[in-house]
């Protein structure tokens, strides 16, 4: 199996287990906050819907929404798509960010197909190649992989926690 294989294989895996942690997802469980002032998606202007996001990330972090997982983890993919593949144009303000959960899933599977499209068309040699980030830091095309996937697998189990948590504060 060639390293891009791998790479496709991992990524993939993780991506399906993430997926199937949101299977069913209810508005009430997207929006639902753990805690009070849990980061979440919002509308801010009449129609116009964002998330909570600073840099740097308070200390320690804060409680997130599952809306919020589910959106920072499709940005993300969006992002490192466009940096390290795409134009290099695009900025956060201006994703659409989606206000349900249909809409959420749809930009995760946008996004996640962005990088399988990337990475079906890389030969074993380029990967070791530069890459840009959003951020501007060059990184060999493997990390921008490798991080995505430690990004769903991450990200999917604090979705799983906190749908198990929803769950368990309601019986």
């Amino acid at each position: 199996m060639s390293r891009a294989e791998l790479l496709m294989a991992t990524m993939q895996e993780s991506y399906v287990r993430l997926r199937t942690r949101i299977e069913g997802l209810t508005d009430d469980e997207f929006f639902w906050q753990p805690v009070q002032n849990s980061w979440t998606i919002y509308e801010d202007t009449p129609g116009h819907w964002t998330y909570h996001y600073a840099i740097p990330e308070p200390k320690p972090a804060p409680t997130t929404t599952i809306g919020w997982q589910i959106v920072h983890v499709a940005t993300s993919k969006v992002m490192y798509h466009e940096y390290a593949f795409g134009g290099a144009r695009l900025t956060f303000p201006q994703i659409e960010i989606p206000s349900t959960p249909a809409g959420a899933i749809k930009l995760l599977s946008d996004g996640h197909k962005l990088l399988v499209d990337d990475l079906s068309g890389t030969q074993d040699s380029l990967l070791d190649e530069p890459k840009k980030t959003n951020w501007g830091e060059m990184w060999p095309a493997w990390r921008i992989f490798t991080t995505m996937i430690d990004h769903d697998a991450f990200h999917g189990g604090t979705i799983g926690y906190l749908r198990d948590l929803y769950y368990w504060s309601r019986t």
